[in-house]
């Protein structure tokens, strides 16, 4: 069997990132958080005063972090910037509201794209994300789509947020999931789409351990196939 690499594409709150831990996980293979390294950039502009619309200034910020991420031996994956270690809040409301915002710039894109594949190189990893098979890794030999309803993406980002002692509204959430999937559909740069070879996960009414499954079980066929 031959490594392959993962894509697993879909709005927020579809269940990408739990998904892309699992599977990586039960795979041996190296889980690459994408969002989170979008998110730190994020963070670090508005520590910086750096508003979301300035994109040059977003571009020099960026050049001169160092973003790690480490797989951590429960799967989770732990983001360093620069050394120093970010946690929760990276995934804070303030920088959720303002990520797709960071993310669409051309050239914000563009670096991070380099970096991701870079990683990539190896095979053997799993990366999610809104673009990834159409723009990051377009050859990677398996690609998902994950997508649920918004009621039901809302009421997980609601539960999630409140597991972890974040403010939460649900109606507020929901309406801030429609203006992040507007975002992120209408992008000039990279839009949140399905690739024409990727799979359709409808993970509305799928338990995460019946999604991963399936996964795992086309990632073993696709690795036997290479």
């Amino acid at each position: 069997m031959h490594k392959i690499n993962i894509a697993i594409d879909g709005p927020a709150g579809s269940g990408k990132s739990t998904v892309a831990k699992e599977v990586a996980a039960k795979l041996s293979y190296l889980y690459i958080d994408t969002g989170a390294m979008y998110r730190s950039l994020t963070f670090r502009a508005l520590q910086a005063q750096v508003s979301e619309q300035d994109e040059q200034s977003l571009i020099e910020l960026l050049k001169e972090m160092e973003i790690t991420l480490e797989q951590q031996s429960d799967g989770e994956v732990q983001v360093l910037v620069n050394g120093e270690r970010l946690g929760e809040e990276i995934r804070s409301q303030i920088v959720t509201a303002k990520v797709s915002e960071v993310s669409a710039h051309r050239k914000i894109r563009e670096e991070m794209v380099a970096r991701q594949q870079q990683l990539a190189k190896q095979k053997g990893v799993v990366l999610d994300g809104r673009d990834i098979g159409t723009y990051v890794l377009p050859g990677a030999e398996l690609k998902i789509y994950m997508d649920a309803s918004v009621e039901e993406r809302a009421k997980r980002r609601h539960l999630e947020n409140m597991e972890k002692q974040r403010p939460s509204d649900i109606t507020t959430t929901k309406e801030a999931l429609k203006r992040r999937d507007r975002l992120d559909r209408e992008r000039p740069i990279a839009p949140l789409q399905q690739a024409g070879d990727a799979v359709l996960v409808d993970t509305t009414n799928q338990t995460i351990e019946e999604v991963v499954a399936r996964i795992c079980r086309i990632a073993r066929e696709k690795e036997n196939e290479s």
